[in-house]
């Protein structure tokens, strides 16, 4: 997909929001509670993973905790301490801020942090495919394309992976970004103005899309197939990096996520009853978002880096980011003898 515009982009209130968020990593980076296991370092080199806290950050979406928990992956021998956040934007101001040491996130925050002078690296990735990722109009919208959005009030997460979804998804229709009244909402608040007929179409990923639609009667005006990647992105911290002992612990993380993954696309009925306990949602919706989000694991590769890269030249080309950004500068392979091959099988 070429950039949508190639005149010089403006900085709009999304792109001035980024640009805040650069001094709040900053400060955050300063100090945090999760800046290592150094104790856990014997005197002989070994690491002791019994004495390692992993800090976690988790999200309804991604449920990694629901996911381990299913898999029968969720006992380890260090400690696992779980944070839960409303989307990935907020995980990786926390990430940074070394509050957490990983978190599963989707294919844009990434972008926007990186604009943000973040220090992370993507350590491995998984395709959901992009039919989780939805526009979603009330049943008796009169929208029936999205070409109709034009002028209506649109829900996003901006920053989020649905952030992306909607700009790809105007860019096909020929309608501009600034063509639609952008509502910048978090899934909890863009799901309560959608059901109280305060939005036109609210943009999101699953499970939210399958609360809506089966909660709700929303109706999918488009989804993400074939227009988006689908890539979700486990995301270290530096200091995590950094660190013997937690690096450690986050090799055996991201081996068990792996793992529970592939479960799950085979074991949906179970992966489903799980994480509707783990979430408080009815069965029947993380019933449907686990059919809408088969998972297979990919490589750190150049595919995967080049169509990031696609990613956040589109969102520089229409004022959405504040600077260019090279996301190759986020991304490492150094683990993906833990995420992909034998080691997961």
């Amino acid at each position: 997909m070429k950039p949508l515009r190639t005149a010089r982009p403006h900085r709009s209130r999304l792109a001035l929001g980024v640009l805040g968020l650069v001094a709040a990593l900053t400060l955050g980076a300063c100090g945090g509670d999760a800046t290592g296991n150094a104790g856990a370092v014997n005197e002989d080199g070994e690491v002791d993973l019994s004495k390692v806290t992993l800090i976690v950050g988790d999200q309804k979406a991604s449920s990694a905790k629901a996911l381990l928990t299913a898999a029968g992956l969720v006992e380890t021998e260090y400690e696992i301490k779980w944070q839960e956040f409303t989307s990935g934007p907020p995980m990786l101001e926390a990430l940074n801020a070394d509050s957490i040491h990983v978190g599963l996130v989707g294919n844009t925050p990434p972008i926007f942090a990186a604009a943000a002078k973040g220090t992370f690296k993507i350590v491995a990735g998984a395709s959901y495919t992009g039919q989780g990722d939805a526009i979603l109009v009330p049943a008796d919208s009169p929208l029936q394309s999205v070409a109709d959005l034009k002028g209506k009030k649109v829900a996003v997460a901006e920053g989020s992976s649905a952030n992306y979804h909607l700009l790809a998804q105007l860019e096909k229709a020929g309608v501009k970004y600034s063509d639609i009244e952008v509502q910048n909402l978090q899934p909890g608040d863009a799901l309560a103005a959608f059901k109280s007929g305060h939005l036109d179409a609210w943009t999101v990923w699953d499970p939210y899309t399958s609360q809506a639609v089966v909660g709700e009667g929303a109706r999918v005006l488009t989804n993400g197939e074939g227009v988006v990647n689908g890539l979700n992105f486990q995301v270290a911290s530096q200091a995590a990096l950094e660190d013997e002992a937690t690096k450690a612990a986050l090799s055996d993380y991201l081996t068990r996520i792996t793992k529970a993954q592939l479960w799950s696309s085979e074991h949906r009925d179970e992966w489903a009853t799980v994480w509707a306990k783990q979430t408080g949602l009815p069965k029947e919706v993380t019933l449907a978002a686990a059919a809408n989000r088969p998972v297979t694991p990919v490589p750190i590769d150049q595919e995967v880096v080049d169509s990031e890269q696609q990613m956040a030249d589109t969102f520089f080309a229409n004022g959405l980011l504040p600077v260019e950004v090279d996301v190759a500068d986020h991304f490492t392979d150094e683990f993906a003898e833990y995420t992909t091959g034998e080691a997961v099988q």
